[in-house]
């Protein structure tokens, strides 16, 4: 299906762009936010406590934090070690699929969907905003995996492995992780009747590998809320943080207690199940939709062109998630492995008995969404953030070349489908890498300051803020985080900066504070992009102005 030259080629220009992606300036507020806590750690020593803004952190559990934290110790503090935790459990992630595509099905079908993991849009996307996610998603899937080996040949290697990967998410993420485990192989479980192996006693290894997994987060945990009941957390206090991580944590989640409710649109889902899968978003309906038809149709007789793993896994997980109060785009990451899988079985069943009408209209829509890569490239470089320099047309000549090359190819249907949404999606995300988030993040004040303070080489300490607002991305890059001043606080101190906005400017003008140097920066919420803001003309009316200025 996949000349093994081509497949190498398209698979290494995937890694590229996520190296691309390593360097890019991180985003405010979750990356910023969580790479400041683990800095925290680094910086204190304290592998114990969560702390976000001097406050007590429950939300989460420890692992993505440990991660960042133990690459600043090996690496430095540097916006690319952050990211790299989440790199290795990407490209972890992209092997298992590879694997578990393998073992229900093929080699072939392995490896395309590996290729398809790796370009679909969220994930490349959570390789640079980069949150829990990547984290959950690589020990998910490698779960997933080594566990459907153990259920099919009863390896205890396998077994152990795949108790080990559920330990991982669970410390990641807490229930969400054992529920998008549990589902599918439930599901695989009842379809192919593997239960003498559920209840087998190698089992009780695996739920020991897992306790001893889990014991370092359900440790902090202990250390930090269960050994200190008059800690506040939420308003509440007396709480438990292994009672949390085991059953609070989701149910929050679900009702929007405690987290806050933040939509309550039973399809939110479905409509942004379309972009987190593009380019394959076609190609992936399709797949989940015949491989529905066909369960239909033989109403889950066991038959040789049916799997429920993959099907099971997603359509259940996918109604649970609906209905939380709380929802967010990157909650359907864990699920990309599965729809890698599924589509790759789709695209290499249309191969196989060349239903060449329905591989042509495939071929047509892919070419469909490759042109809206080339408009969305077009427009970003040529309207929204204008080319600065000559050597910036060389570079997006470079990038176009080689897929209009692949576009003019004429060979095989299915090799051409393949290769055009890959080759697109590398270049679409290329531009997004080394042209658009450098020019947005321009617009993000708190990083654009601090890099003029580390070239002014000014003291740290000296650095306040006006207000309690929240500074992730000023906090990182200077390493230090910023500390509030109120204005009475201000009055008694001299030769400070602060960091404020136009309002408290006036405050403090106001309440007689006089300062004899100012820097001034733009400042936008870069992860919440509107109109607006993507029209240069426009641009100014959507962004604010933040400043540091000197008290003599």
């Amino acid at each position: 299906m996949i000349p093994e030259r081509r497949y190498w080629l398209l698979l290494a220009l995937s890694v590229l762009v996520y190296i691309a992606g390593l360097f890019v300036t991180l985003f405010e507020n979750d990356s910023a936010q969580f790479a400041v806590m683990a800095m925290r750690m680094a910086q204190e020593n304290d592998f114990i406590n969560l702390i976000k803004d001097s406050q007590d952190y429950l939300d989460k559990p420890h692992l993505h934090f440990w991660l960042a934290a133990l690459s600043f110790k090996i690496f430095g503090i540097h916006d690319w070690a952050y990211r790299l935790p989440g790199l290795i459990f990407t490209l972890m992630a992209a092997y298992s699929t590879y694997g578990l595509g393998r073992l229900l099905y093929n080699k072939e079908i392995g490896r395309l969907a590996a290729l398809i993991f790796m370009s679909c849009q969220t994930i490349v996307l959570s390789a640079i905003d980069v949150r829990t996610d990547a984290v959950l998603t690589g020990s998910v899937i490698l779960a997933i995996w080594q566990l459907a080996i153990y259920l099919q040949n009863g390896h205890l290697r396998a077994l152990l492995l795949g108790a080990f990967a559920t330990g991982l998410a669970f410390s990641t993420k807490g229930q969400i992780g054992l529920l998008v485990i549990g589902i599918p192989l439930l599901c695989h479980v009842i379809y192919q009747g593997y239960w003498k192996r559920v209840i087998h006693p190698k089992v009780l290894l695996a739920v020991l590998v897992f306790g001893l997994t889990i014991s370092p987060m359900l440790y902090a945990y202990y250390q930090q809320f269960d050994m200190h009941p008059e800690k506040v957390i939420r308003g509440l206090s007396d709480r438990s943080g292994i009672r949390f991580i085991f059953w609070e944590q989701s149910f929050e989640r679900l009702s929007g207690e405690g987290v806050g409710k933040n939509s309550s649109d039973y399809f939110f889902f479905f409509h942004t199940l379309l972009w987190v899968l593009i380019p394959w978003t076609f190609l992936s309906l399709f797949a989940l939709f015949t491989r529905i038809k066909i369960a239909w149709k033989t109403r889950l007789h066991k038959t040789k062109s049916l799997e429920i793993l993959t099907l099971g896994g997603i359509l259940i997980v996918f109604l649970i998630i609906s209905f939380a109060q709380f929802k967010l785009p990157h909650y359907l990451n864990v699920l990309m492995p599965l729809f890698a899988v599924i589509t790759s079985a789709y695209i290499a069943q249309l191969y196989q008995i060349q239903k060449t009408k329905q591989i042509r209209i495939n071929l047509g829509l892919q070419f469909f969404i490759l042109g809206l890569f080339f408009l969305a490239a077009i427009l970003i470089c040529f309207t929204v953030f204008k080319f600065e320099h000559w050597y910036w047309y060389v570079i997006l000549l470079v990038l176009f070349l080689p897929v209009a090359h692949f576009c003019l190819e004429r060979n095989d249907y299915t090799l051409r489908l393949i290769t055009i949404t890959v080759a697109g999606s590398v270049m679409f995300n290329l531009v997004m890498n080394i042209h658009f988030y450098p020019r947005l993040l321009n617009f993000q004040g708190g990083s654009t300051m601090a890099s003029w303070v580390k070239q002014k080489d000014m003291d740290t300490s000296r650095i306040f803020k006006a207000s309690p607002r929240h500074t992730w991305a000023m906090d990182f890059y200077l390493q230090d985080p910023l500390l509030k001043l109120n204005v009475n606080q201000m009055k008694a101190k001299k030769d400070i900066w602060v960091y404020a906005d136009e309002r408290e400017l006036s405050a403090m003008r106001e309440a007689g504070i006089q300062w004899d140097r100012q820097q001034r920066v733009d400042q936008f919420r870069i992860t919440r992009l509107q109109a607006k803001f993507l029209k240069p003309a426009t641009r100014m009316q959507v962004v604010r102005n933040m400043y540091l200025v000197h008290l003599p």
